[in-house]
């Protein structure tokens, strides 16, 4: 099962999107969740990762980041590698996305996301996963105070 997650780098998990099976992409995802029409992504900033690949043409903005990827090995370039530039942006862009990671990796010590549910009721996944960002979210030693409407 997976999830859009949209997290702080303080931590905070903000939205747990719902829950699509496993064979979904990321990207197709985050369109069917947040439709690229209206103009919400140009006052944010988005962090994303190799999954999203097309979001910047299709969403508007100027805070939408994306790791570069090293070009294809080809006849010309047998070796082919990034710019020190690009590896730096990588970096830059990678120290953030692991504090991304490791909220939704806090999510995840609750084991009832870790171990098959087969109960039949309807929905209970997602009302599990808000459960446990939820809990995640109380639990975080240094939360900046929030409000939610």
């Amino acid at each position: 099962m997976k999830n859009t997650v949209i997290s702080t780098a303080d931590k905070v998990i903000l939205s747990v999107g719902q829950t699509f099976t496993g064979h979904n992409h990321d990207y197709a995802m985050l369109k069917a969740e947040f439709p690229p029409d209206p103009t919400w992504s140009e006052s944010i900033n988005v962090p994303a990762d190799l999954g999203y690949q097309g979001i910047k043409s299709d969403y508007e903005g100027d805070r939408i980041e994306i790791p570069a990827k090293r070009p294809r090995k080809s006849r010309s370039v047998p070796k082919p590698d990034l710019s020190e530039e690009k590896k730096s942006e990588n970096r830059a862009l990678g120290k953030v996305r692991i504090l991304v990671e490791n909220a939704i990796g806090g999510m995840k010590r609750y084991n009832i996301l870790n171990h098959p549910f087969r109960n039949r009721k309807t929905d209970f996944i997602d009302d599990a996963i808000a459960l446990c960002a939820g809990l995640w979210n109380i639990l975080l030693p240094n939360k900046t105070e929030l409000s939610f409407i």
